[in-house]
């Protein structure tokens, strides 16, 4: 927040919280039948969780609020299934962590986070060791946590999680968990290289998956109004180069805001590729809503 103009709540006493808006969209894609993509938007606060519908705007001073994507993975339809168990449990299990850490039972979000993650990955193993058919599935997560003044986030896989501050460049905020996301970050391939890796798709950290040792990327990024965020699949970027997503979060950021603007970028990236489902969440950070 701004703390040269900053703004008021009705009190005069003290900054009243930022709104938070937000849109999403899954799309199965111009090739595969079914969807393994599955994306989440919650409300929280100590007394209920809520389900939240593809477009909306809300105080961020009443809840806080859950955003999420996960790609599933496996043979026939456990991906599917993967990717539901996932954002099930994190609707399931974040709540109960949420009021621990808010009754100050001594945990910070990054413990918060981190048993989420290890909950989730506990699951999806045992259910792979206990049937068949869900043998070797897993998933990736890529979670934001919006609270009035940060968002913390947890990711595992490729899907992704970028931020657009009001005043400068896009960034990706998530590593990739692949050894061609690794390369890219240190510089040894670039962007043009790591789309037609052959081994693009090789992951070395997801949920479940028969991953044993899990290092999930935890942290944190203080926001104020202006600010963007994205949260996608593999897919929207299979579609849309960086600079791309970047020009149509740009655009989008000063239309309607009540559109979806998630479906701008899903819209483009299946008609520039499709192969894969493709799932995005755009975050924006608001000033509050002058009453009527």
């Amino acid at each position: 927040m701004d703390a040269s103009n900053p703004s008021l709540s009705a009190a005069g006493a003290r900054p009243a919280s930022p709104d938070v808006r937000w849109s999403g969209l899954t799309h199965v894609g111009r090739v595969r039948t079914n969807n393994e993509d599955v994306f989440l938007a919650l409300a929280i606060d100590g007394r209920e969780v809520r389900y939240l519908g593809k477009t909306g705007r809300a105080s961020l001073g009443a809840s806080d609020f859950v955003f999420a994507v996960s790609d599933g993975m496996g043979g026939a339809k456990s991906g599917e299934f993967a990717s539901r168990i996932t954002v099930d449990r994190v609707t399931r299990l974040f709540p109960r962590a949420f009021r621990l850490s808010a009754a100050g039972m001594g945990m910070g979000f990054a413990d918060v986070l981190g048993e989420l993650v290890d909950e989730i990955h506990g699951d999806l193993i045992r259910l792979g060791r206990s049937y068949e058919e869900c043998a070797g599935m897993g998933a990736t997560l890529s979670l934001a946590w919006v609270t009035p003044e940060w968002l913390y986030f947890a990711h595992l896989g490729d899907s992704r999680i970028y931020y657009l501050p009001h005043d400068g460049a896009l960034t990706q905020v998530t590593h990739d968990h692949s050894h061609v996301g690794w390369l890219r970050r240190t510089g040894r391939i670039n962007e043009r290289e790591a789309r037609t890796h052959p081994r693009r798709n090789a992951l070395q950290q997801a949920l479940g998956a028969g991953h044993q040792i899990l290092e999930p990327h935890i942290g944190a990024i203080g926001h104020r109004p202006g600010d963007r965020f994205l949260i996608c699949s593999d897919g929207l970027v299979d579609g849309l180069w960086d600079r791309r997503i970047e020009e149509l979060l740009r655009e989008t950021r000063t239309g309607d805001a009540d559109a979806n603007h998630a479906q701008v970028l899903v819209n483009e990236s299946v008609e520039a590729s499709g192969r894969d489902n493709t799932t995005a969440v755009v975050i924006d950070i608001a000033s509050p809503a002058t009453p009527a």
